[in-house]
């Protein structure tokens, strides 16, 4: 589930769709969480589809460390990728603001961090990375995993609106996490090698090689 603060807008004819903040998002906010609309298929699942189907799966979805793919049921699945994203994955099946986000600015993941199958390049936003890839967990992970480690300072500071999505146990293992007295789980563990299907979450930008 997305964010409630946030609504589905048309970017560009460059970009397509994207998600924007209606009312200010501070760094620390939960955005986005796994929950029960959220569907998951396995591969074997996504072949016994029409074609039309199996497009749309490609297009919308995201590869977890299973091997699974996952169609978010509501708008957070037109969320764009940057390579400077102000949203970031986590190894707890939610997303955080790694920055504050602004009304009318969109919400952004890095595509790096998602297993897609093949690599793109996304738009020059100016950044010394221009194509995303496969294994860019395998080089980047310890970069998203300190500003994660950042965000989480702000996550008992500001209002969760997605709080009740988490499970008690997970929510008090942050208190823990925020203590130092455990350490956070890697943004590494949501790494699976050899995706097989297409890009996922590809939204409506145009990404060249």
């Amino acid at each position: 589930m997305i964010h409630p603060s946030t609504e589905l807008r048309y970017i560009s004819d460059e970009v397509g769709y994207g998600v924007v903040a209606k009312e200010f998002i501070p760094k620390g906010t939960i955005t986005w969480a796994l929950d029960k609309l959220d569907r998951e298929f396995t591969p074997e699942d996504i072949e016994k589809l029409d074609d039309m189907y199996q497009g749309i799966l490609d297009h919308y979805t995201y590869c977890n460390n299973r091997g699974n793919f996952v169609l978010c049921w509501d708008h957070g699945r037109y969320i764009n990728h940057s390579f400077h994203s102000n949203c970031i994955t986590t190894a707890y099946d939610f997303e955080i603001a790694v920055r504050d986000i602004f009304p009318g600015q969109q919400l952004t993941d890095d595509y790096g961090y998602l297993n897609i199958a093949i690599p793109f390049r996304g738009i020059d936003e100016g950044s010394k990375r221009k194509v995303v890839y496969p294994d860019d967990l395998l080089r980047y992970h310890k970069v998203w995993d300190k500003k994660v480690l950042q965000a989480l300072n702000g996550l008992n500071k500001h209002p969760q609106a997605l709080k009740h999505l988490l499970k008690v146990d997970l929510w008090n293992r942050l208190q823990r996490i925020l203590l130092k007295e455990e350490e956070l789980d890697s943004i590494l563990t949501c790494y699976f090698p050899g995706t097989v299907r297409g890009s996922g979450l590809l939204s409506d930008e145009i990404l060249k090689l």
